[in-house]
């Protein structure tokens, strides 16, 4: 059975937040062989075969441009980034709207579980049904999660903290995400990364 080719899909990398409950960049965190979390992600799209992939940042903007400087990731900078995550998704969809690609894959810059290898998973999967593909963890379906051209309007339609998660009802596709929903928000999300050990892959 032939294996459809994939389209192209552009990677939407969210990184504007201030961190405030960690108390320290969350972008900036190191992972257990000493590479910074967001060099990591976008490393890991990149490596993916996504592309464009695009980068929004907000706050501690200049330090983490910094850590992007070696890859080619196109940096978009989100000025309401404190209006909440809706803004920075519109902010990216806005540099994507002229790219010749069929879907934006939306990926948070504090799940340290993903993986090139999982990100692979979710553009093969939306190659076979051109419909959402979410990752589906502690038995709901989120993010990192593919979204063809369609669905950006109503992304677009997002206001204030609510994300393209609140999109998704469970009916779409899914790919497993082991420890998907480690969401590095506190110190004891930190922690508890530090004991899993993730691998930086």
């Amino acid at each position: 059975m032939s294996v459809p080719t994939v389209p192209p899909i552009a990677a939407l990398l969210l990184a504007a937040g201030a961190s405030s409950r960690l108390g320290e960049p969350k972008q900036l965190l190191r992972d257990i062989d000493g590479t910074l979390l967001i060099t990591r992600l976008a490393t890991s799209a990149l490596a993916a075969g996504l592309s464009p992939v695009v980068v929004v940042l907000g706050a501690n903007a200049d330090a983490v441009r910094d850590s992007l400087s070696t890859l080619p990731v196109q940096i978009v900078n989100n000025a309401e980034w404190q209006q909440g995550m809706a803004t920075s998704i519109h902010v990216g969809l806005r540099a994507l709207m002229q790219e010749p690609v069929q879907a934006v894959l939306l990926m948070a810059c504090d799940q340290p579980a993903v993986t090139t290898q999982h990100l692979q998973s979710l553009r093969e999967r939306f190659a076979h049904e051109a419909g959402r593909v979410a990752s589906a963890y502690a038995g709901v379906h989120g993010i990192p999660a593919v979204w063809p051209r369609s669905d950006w309007p109503a992304m677009m339609a997002l206001s204030g903290d609510r994300g393209a998660r609140s999109l998704l009802d469970g009916s779409e596709s899914a790919v497993p995400l082991v420890h998907g929903d480690l969401d590095v928000d506190t110190p004891q999300d930190l922690a508890i990364w530090r004991d899993l050990g993730l691998p930086a892959v």
